[in-house]
């Protein structure tokens, strides 16, 4: 079966759900996906962000619909889960983190279960909860797809030298649950897989928030100093990779991990 090479890529009329939208690389993720005539059901626990995002994204040619939700209530997730008005789901992006900061020394026990709820026994009850919408859109229109944004520090150990002080390392605690978030994809493409539903990740490299680029100009370069391509990413760069999952251009691509990363990890 041939297809059109504009229909391939095309992420046009799916029904989609992004968590973690309010975010620098969510958002990201919301205006590519709407502006390619998605229907994107955004959720995040902020909800004048995700307000703010509806009105700028108002104008579609897709739509956005803000859903304020912290996926690290599964008994909210449920309620909301059970509410929602779609025929079915094409997609399911798995973006929520909580960004913390800290080394092994510094680190607690209670940081290290919080940070693995919301990467990864959030994502595998929210793949859970949404297996009949993602069933219903392989049955109407034959596939459907999970990613799941991971780091590359699901991959490497960060830098201790890039930055200033222990205290504000990317802490260990991120890492093993990103990594841990890479193997969850695995299983679930191969549990999911026969069904027609594709899981794959994305590890995104260094990607720092606006607010870090203005406040620590001297960080942001020596990131930049770590990375092939000698810059740090822009957020539609990951966005890119995410909407080529969600569309049919991938639907032989299952299991994967797509590092985006300028080719940090390719040291």
């Amino acid at each position: 079966m041939s297809i059109a090479y504009d229909a391939a890529f095309s992420v046009e009329g799916k029904h989609l759900l992004l968590t973690g939208a309010g975010g620098y690389l969510g958002s990201a993720m919301a205006r590519l996906l709407v502006a390619g005539g998605a229907h994107v059901i955004g959720l995040g626990r902020n909800g004048d962000r995700l307000q703010r995002l509806a009105e700028e994204l108002g104008a579609g040619p897709g739509r956005f619909r803000p859903l304020v939700l912290d996926i690290a209530d599964e008994a909210a997730m449920i309620r909301a889960f059970e509410a929602l008005d779609v025929p079915q789901l094409d997609g399911l992006i798995n973006n929520a983190a909580i960004g913390k900061t800290g080394s092994l020394r510094l680190a607690d026990k209670a940081t290290y279960m919080e940070i693995y709820d919301v990467s990864v026994a959030s994502v595998a009850a929210s793949i859970r909860l949404l297996l009949p919408a993602l069933q219903k859109a392989v049955a109407n229109s034959g596939s459907a797809s999970i990613v799941n944004v991971s780091s590359m520090y699901g991959i490497v150990s960060p830098d201790p030298r890039v930055y200033d002080t222990e205290a504000g390392r990317n802490p260990p605690f991120y890492g093993a649950a990103k990594a841990a978030l890479l193997q969850l994809t695995r299983y679930s493409a191969c549990e999911f897989g026969p069904l027609g539903i594709r899981t794959n990740a994305i590890s995104p490299g260094p990607f720092p928030s606006p607010e870090a680029q203005q406040s620590n100009p001297d960080f942001v370069a020596r990131l930049a100093n770590r990375v092939p391509l000698g810059r740090i990413g822009r957020p539609e760069e990951a966005a890119g990779v995410v909407a080529f999952l969600l569309s049919d251009a991938s639907r032989y691509v299952n299991g994967a991990n797509i590092s985006v990363d300028g080719g940090w990890t390719a040291w």
